[in-house]
């Protein structure tokens, strides 16, 4: 299958999406930050030196969502109907960062889910930073995608390990 970013010159180029039909796109990704207990209690309990570690997370992978196409060079720009970041703790040590990301495009949203979680994921790492230098930032990886051609993809589908 040839790359599709790839053009017949072999330059990095953008794929035209012109004729393609916008359908309803969604897209879910996850996160992983592994840090000392006391690290993830301070957090959930709001007493960072620096503040809202959630909250200012949250706003930086919004925010971030928006950005993708600024970010990412061949990246198209979608209208982004909504974008949402939420936190949850597995194990002792360990902060869930997962995010989603919903359009009516011609290109799926992907890439903002993912841009959404590994922005806030540096940002926890950033808040964090003055009590816990060891921060780990793990597995950034997309749980499901809905929408276009290409249909729907699941995360750990083709081993029956399903993630999302």
């Amino acid at each position: 299958m040839p790359l599709s970013h790839i053009n017949e010159r072999g330059e990095a180029s953008m794929v035209d999406v012109g004729s393609k039909p916008v359908t309803a796109r969604r897209a879910k990704a996850r996160a992983t930050v592994a840090m000392k207990e006391e690290t993830l209690a301070l957090i959930f309990s709001g007493s960072l030196p620096k503040g809202d570690a959630l909250g200012t997370a949250r706003l930086a992978g919004i925010m971030a969502a928006k950005k993708t196409a600024e970010l990412i060079p061949l990246c198209h720009t979608v209208p982004l109907d909504h974008v949402e970041v939420l936190f949850r703790q597995n194990g002792p040590g360990e902060l869930v960062i997962e995010a989603a990301a919903a359009c009516g495009a011609k290109t799926g949203v992907e890439m903002e889910a993912l841009t959404a979680v590994s922005v806030a994921a540096l940002t926890v790492y950033d808040m964090c930073k003055a009590v816990d230098r060891g921060i780990i930032i793990g597995e950034i990886k997309l749980l499901k995608k809905t929408g276009g051609k290409s249909g729907t993809f699941t995360a750990g589908a083709e081993t029956g390990e399903n993630d999302a």
